[in-house]
């Protein structure tokens, strides 16, 4: 299906002033609507410019901008393979015109070339810096995007500082090219105040419902860190399949994102199993049959252990941990970001997870209470008293 032209896109091609902001809620088609316009720009250029696209990470551009773009030009027939560069993430159009994509961790290319045109998606997520870095080096206009979910330097740093900055919110009502079903979704949420503020009306709000923080990201899996668990939560058409890695390191843990996918079967779940190392799964009890048959296959996998208030508990035990995360685990990243206590009508918090943002969140989660609960190892001499018996690894936290 073609991408269409949509109310968001005509209000982003309204905009005039060097640094153009797009603060928005979700699924108000931001991305997709800048990227439209660059490339409807570059088509039409008369004289050959260059346009960066940038993100915070490579694996978050890969698996977003980058991908919307190739999408948006597969689909309505643009993209021809001899003008893409894979080595250095540059296309290049009919009309000499080049986009390209790097992300605000290469210092060498936030302090590199100058740029005609710059697009910085999801800035909150990028430092003020690797911004003025950009910026200044840019010679057309700047695009910026992002969910208002906290005040960052957009707020603190650019408004009422600059006079050649307009913003505009988007929000799904914008985006007539959502389907029906999304829609009702996110009506849904209209009840959960601080969620919709952000996400359903797009403007500022403070996530104070936020189930996890301070959480780090970093670039890779030490060699010395050593693997624990793998958390497994089911999913199939409707939700994906979320598989996390749990590593211990340095009196901390390290989580890794292997599996984030729709429509997976038990079989497919095996087969990517099998191409990591065999530590055990901890898997969701509500799929037993799901579980058996895994196992059937020869996976080392367990049901998790629920009961009564066990995921609040979890949730409790997890918060208790230093963690950090792989950049490369985008969908992860997401839901850690994402993850809310229900609210009420009157905006009181409960004591009660969102099911948005949950699946790999369940996951972890699941391996977590399996690795840290305190087992009791009874005593050989059975004429002496039996006690509890913690090892200092128990004991680190």
């Amino acid at each position: 299906m073609l991408y269409q032209a949509t109310t968001a896109t005509q209000k982003i091609m309204g905009l005039k002033k060097r640094i153009r902001v797009i603060q928005g809620g979700t699924s108000a088609s931001k991305t997709i609507s800048i990227i439209l316009y660059l490339i409807h720009l570059a088509q039409s250029d008369k004289t050959a410019t260059l346009t960066s696209i940038v993100s915070e990470s490579f694996p978050h551009l890969k698996r977003g901008a980058m991908r919307d773009f190739e999408d948006i030009m597969k689909v309505h027939q643009y993209w021809r393979e001899i003008d893409w560069n894979a080595t250095d993430k540059i296309y290049t159009f009919e009309t000499g015109s080049k986009i390209e994509f790097f992300s605000a961790d290469q210092s060498d290319k936030l302090r590199g070339a100058r740029r005609d045109r710059l697009f910085i998606n999801e800035c909150n997520n990028v430092p003020f810096l690797a911004f003025e870095e950009l910026e200044v080096r840019t010679n057309e206009f700047v695009f910026l995007d992002f969910n208002p979910t906290n005040e960052f330097w957009f707020f603190t740093d650019l408004i009422g500082k600059r006079n050649d900055m307009e913003c505009l919110i988007l929000t799904y009502l914008d985006n007539e090219a959502l389907r029906e079903d999304i829609v009702k979704s996110i009506e849904q949420r209209k009840n959960n105040k601080n969620w919709w503020q952000v996400y359903g009306l797009g403007r500022l709000g403070q996530i104070e419902s936020r189930i996890y923080k301070d959480w780090n990201i970093i670039e890779d899996i030490p060699h010395t860190a050593r693997l624990e668990r793998y958390g497994l939560d089911f999913g199939y058409s409707n939700d994906p399949t979320a598989i996390i890695a749990i590593y211990y390191y340095n009196g901390g843990y390290i989580l890794d994102e292997i599996c984030f996918l729709k429509g997976l079967g038990n079989k497919q779940i095996v087969d990517i199993l099998r191409n990591y190392s065999s530590a055990l799964v901890v898997a969701d009890s509500a799929e037993p049959k799901s579980i058996a048959e895994i196992k059937n296959y020869g996976i080392n996998i367990i049901s998790a252990e629920k009961g009564k208030d066990s995921v609040c508990n979890g949730i409790q035990l997890v918060q208790n941990l230093k963690i950090s995360l792989t950049k490369n685990s985008i969908n992860l990243i997401k839901e850690y970001r994402n993850y809310l206590w229900e609210v009420d009508k009157d905006g009181k918090i409960l004591n009660v997870p969102g099911h948005i943002f949950s699946h790999s969140m369940d996951a972890l989660r699941y391996g977590f209470v399996n690795l840290l609960k305190k087992p009791l190892i009874k005593e050989f001499n059975q004429s002496a008293p039996v006690l509890p018996y913690y090892s200092d690894r128990d004991l680190r936290f």
